[in-house]
Formats: C-alpha cells, sequence, structure tokens
C-alpha cells in the first residue's frame, strides 16, 4: 500500500495520530504499520534506524551527555466495530487512539522534525505490548539487542491524561485451589463439594483491604481480586476440585518475592501457585532529565496504577514514566476515543523538553 504517513501528516501529531489509527494493526499484525514507520525514519538524515521483527529503533548520535527514551508500542487490542477512526467535534474515535497510537504520533513527529534535541533520543516503535510478555517488542530486543534500550531516562509514552503518572504496580497472578471429594448429587452428604469449599477464598477477598503506599510523593493502591473460577465435573456429580484465579495488584516498593509471601499470608491453608508475576517500578523521579521533564509538565506527578514497560527500564537501572494523552480509562473501550486538545499539548510539552534551549 502507499504510505499514508506523508511530510504532511507527519508534520501534524493531530493527523499523524489519526493516519495510525487507520492501520490496523492488532497484536501479531503489526508488520504493515512496522513498514510505514521504518521508511519513514530511514529517509530522516538524522536518525539511524534498525528493525528487529516489527519492532523499529531509531536514534539520533550527537555526541549529547544524557540519552533519553521515547518508547510507543504500535499493537493494539482486537477490534470492536471501532475500526477506522471517526471524528466528533474535538474527540477522535478509534481504535488505539488513546492507548496508544497519539502517543507513538508524539515520538514520531518528534524523530521527524526535531533534528537536534537536547539530549540523544532513541525512539522505539515496538511490537505485541498488548499480549504476552514472551512477544513483547521490548523483550525481545532486551534478548537480541540489548544495547539499543541503554539510556540515562525513559519515556513510555502510555495514556496518562497529560500528566506524568510515575512508576507502575507490579502485577501477580495465582491459582488458589480448593479440593473436595467426588459423590453422587442425589446423595452429596457421600461426598465434599470443592466449589462450596472457595467461599471461605472469597470471603477473604470480599474483606481484604488493600495498602496504601506513598513513594517519592506517589500514591499507590493495592488491589487483590478473584478474575476467575472454574470447577465441576458434571451437572450430576459433586465437585471435587475448583481454582480460583486470583489477580494481586502491588505497590513498587514490594517485589515478587515479598508479594507471593503476602498472598501465602492471605491463603493460609489453601494451595496456592503463582503463575505469572512481573516486578513494578519506583517513580524515578531524581534523575535530572526526569527533573526537566516535570518542569516542562508543569504538573505533580501521580504514582501509576497499573503495570506498563517502565518497569523493563527499571529493571536495568533506567528510570522512566508514563506520559501520554490519551485517557487510560478508555483503553480498550468499545468507544475508545482522545482528544485533540491533548495531543496538541503534549506534542508541545516534549517539544519543550526536548528542544535545545
Amino acid at each position: 500500500m502507499q504510505n499514508p504517513l506523508t511530510p504532511e501528516v507527519l508534520a501534524d501529531p493531530v493527523a499523524l495520530t489519526r493516519a495510525l489509527v487507520d492501520i490496523e494493526s492488532v497484536s501479531l499484525n503489526e508488520k504493515a504499520i512496522a513498514d510505514c514507520v521504518e521508511e519513514v525514519l530511514r529517509g530522516v538524515p538524522h536518525l539511524t534506524t534498525y528493525r528487529h521483527s516489527n519492532t523499529v529503533m531509531a536514534r539520533t548520535d550527537l555526541g549529547r551527555a544524557q540519552r533519553v527514551v521515547l518508547a510507543g508500542h504500535l499493537d493494539t487490542v482486537p477490534l470492536n466495530g471501532n475500526f477506522p477512526s471517526t471524528m466528533r467535534g474535538d474527540l477522535m474515535y478509534g481504535c488505539g487512539t488513546s492507548d496508544m497510537k497519539s502517543g507513538v504520533a508524539f515520538a514520531l513527529h518528534l524523530a521527524v522534525t526535531l533534528p537536534d534535541p537536547r539530549y540523544d533520543v532513541t525512539y522505539f516503535f515496538y511490537e505485541a505490548e498488548e499480549i504476552e510478555s514472551r512477544y513483547n517488542g521490548l523483550t525481545l530486543v532486551g534478548q537480541t539487542h540489548p544495547e539499543w534500550l541503554q539510556a540515562d531516562f525513559a519515556v513510555l509514552l502510555e495514556p496518562t491524561y497529560g500528566i506524568v503518572e510515575a512508576g507502575c504496580q507490579g502485577t501477580m497472578r495465582a491459582i488458589v485451589t480448593t479440593h473436595g471429594e467426588r459423590a453422587h448429587a442425589a446423595r452429596s452428604w457421600h461426598g465434599v463439594n470443592a466449589i462450596h469449599g472457595a467461599g471461605e477464598v472469597l470471603r477473604r477477598l470480599t474483606a481484604y483491604e488493600g495498602r496504601r503506599v506513598t513513594i517519592e510523593g506517589c500514591d499507590y493502591r493495592e488491589g487483590l481480586n478473584a478474575v476467575r473460577i472454574t470447577g465441576g465435573v458434571a451437572g450430576n456429580v459433586i465437585p471435587d476440585h475448583c481454582e480460583i484465579e486470583i489477580n494481586y495488584r502491588y505497590a513498587p516498593d514490594r517485589d515478587p518475592a515479598a508479594a507471593e509471601a503476602h498472598l501465602r499470608e492471605v491463603f493460609v491453608g489453601f494451595d496456592l501457585a503463582v503463575t505469572d508475576a512481573a516486578a513494578g517500578a519506583a517513580p524515578g523521579l531524581e534523575s535530572p532529565a526526569a527533573q526537566e521533564f516535570l518542569a516542562a509538565v508543569g504538573a505533580a506527578p501521580i504514582g501509576k496504577l497499573g503495570w506498563t514497560d517502565v518497569a523493563r527500564f527499571a529493571a536495568m537501572g533506567i528510570p522512566a514514566l508514563n506520559f501520554g494523552p490519551g485517557d487510560p480509562n478508555l483503553a480498550h473501550h468499545k468507544d475508545e476515543h482522545v482528544e485533540l486538545t491533548k495531543i496538541r499539548d503534549g506534542a508541545a510539552t516534549l517539544h519543550r523538553w526536548l528542544a535545545p534551549a
């Protein structure tokens, strides 16, 4: 197809957002959008561009004292009757408008239009953020080209509604299992119903009060919830097995080992198996680049309630935060949309931060 990312489109973050939204890129189907982004970046003389699978990286090499990263994922969740984009006044609707092609537009616009940033900049346009970590473009780059990720500071262009959301929560999934004994449903007293046994697990979850933790002035609220229950054998059999899947979102002052220990305290007396875990990230607001970025934004940061790829950078000792124009409460919704003023204002903020004094 003809590349819709023309020079006129690249010059306008709003038009660029819409053009990106109108390239369908559900997770694992990012080739078309990656091809368009790569073609644009390879034509920019002040950038060196590389590609791994459907992740495109471009960087300046100006000899600056510090390097910063701007990163945004190219993929979206599955379409839900919200493709292509539509406009209603100051709102742009469509899959990926908020999460996070409006943020990707920031990075691509600056990559093309700002040849002499005050820092050296690495721009990442990466694949498969919305699905399992093994497909994630930053994961794959970390395995194959870890030197691409090196920087002093990183901004993930996730939806934050134009404010800084610092760090991120850790996340853990676990299975709590209850056991029973099978019997005929007509003579249930001869068995033990494992699904009924799940009642105590649910009571503990209902009574649970999550911690509230303040780190570097940012508040994080923890949450512990059942997200799936499976059990049952047949319509006339008392079940002997029930599994409750638990999701725990925890503040970044806990690591996965501490998070697991806490779950085992909450569910003492039950079998518990952790199935997935990802560490959170501290706010990372003390670096000079972060302080200058906060000054450009002009508003106090808040803690990120959710997990994002800032944690990947934090694990490498690179401070990182989240900033983007979309409303995180609209991510993945059928009526996902972004305000045009948020796109314009956010692009101006990043330009103030990166433009030479």
